[in-house]
């Protein structure tokens, strides 16, 4: 039985990508240099940790990155790095952080329809990742990730060879999100805009979790409620839409990104 259909916002159809491989590719790298500078205003830094990756579109087995040890709020579109299937700087000048290929490398492997992936050391997310639980539906942003994300159960410290990264592949699967125990968050998309959006909303579902457990006990939404609410926020083009206007924003004040 089709699913009956849900009202959404009228907002613009953004494409999940341009027809030219050249258009596509300066896109997703001003979109990658954009988001560190957001992941920057959001206090997502912590000293050299955290990456975001685009793939290619021209070689699917290779990915933009940030370069080590440079501050998210100083990450222009010149600065990124491509890394080939083995690690190896194919273009840029800078050298990579191992753990930006151990654990992307793999997930770009394990998921062609991936095209990004976020993963950065958040305050929230690290503290609701020792608890060692999934996210309940308790708002309706945070319903994004309804069925949608999993919990990566093991901790084993920095994530220095590939074959934790395999774990975390298999473990994410088909999932929009996961949760790595004592670590952090990991989201993915099929644009740059996504990645971002997704990985901005579930650091706030965390939060606000957090919050309401902190006060009481919060009212889980029943199963019809989140699943409503997880085909409207959950909407990939509506991430495409909310990571646009953050977009427009950073280049009207930040202008050096696209350098």
């Amino acid at each position: 039985m089709a699913d009956a259909p849900v009202a959404e916002l009228d907002v613009d159809t953004l494409p999940e990508r341009l027809d030219s491989v050249a258009a596509e590719r300066a896109r997703r790298k001003r979109q990658l240099a954009v988001a560190f500078r957001l992941f920057a205003r959001y206090g997502f830094d912590e000293g050299i940790a955290g990456h975001l990756t685009a793939r290619d579109p021209e070689f699917p087995n290779r990915f933009w990155v940030n370069p080590y040890a440079v501050h998210f709020s100083r990450i222009k579109v010149s600065d990124l790095l491509l890394l080939d299937e083995n690690g190896k700087v194919v273009e840029g000048t800078r050298r990579t952080n191992k753990a930006a290929f151990a654990i992307h490398s793999t997930i770009h492997e394990a998921r062609e329809d991936v095209v990004a992936v976020a993963h950065a050391h958040t305050i929230h997310g690290r503290a609701w990742s020792a608890l060692n639980r999934l996210l309940a539906p308790i708002v309706q942003e945070s319903c994004a990730f309804y069925e949608n994300h999993v919990l990566f159960d093991e901790y084993k410290g920095l994530v220095l060879e590939r074959d934790e990264g395999v774990r975390i592949a298999a473990r994410l699967g088909p999932n929009r999100a996961a949760i790595l125990r004592h670590h952090g968050l990991l989201t993915v998309g099929r644009s740059v805009g996504e990645a971002a959006w997704w990985f901005i909303t579930m650091e706030r579902a965390c939060q606000m979790q957090l919050l309401a457990e902190a006060a009481g006990t919060p009212r889980v939404m029943t199963a019809e409620e989140a699943t409503l609410a997880a085909r409207q926020f959950g909407s990939a083009n509506l991430a495409r839409n909310n990571f646009r206007l953050l977009e427009e924003l950073i280049v009207e004040q930040e202008p050096d990104v696209l350098d």
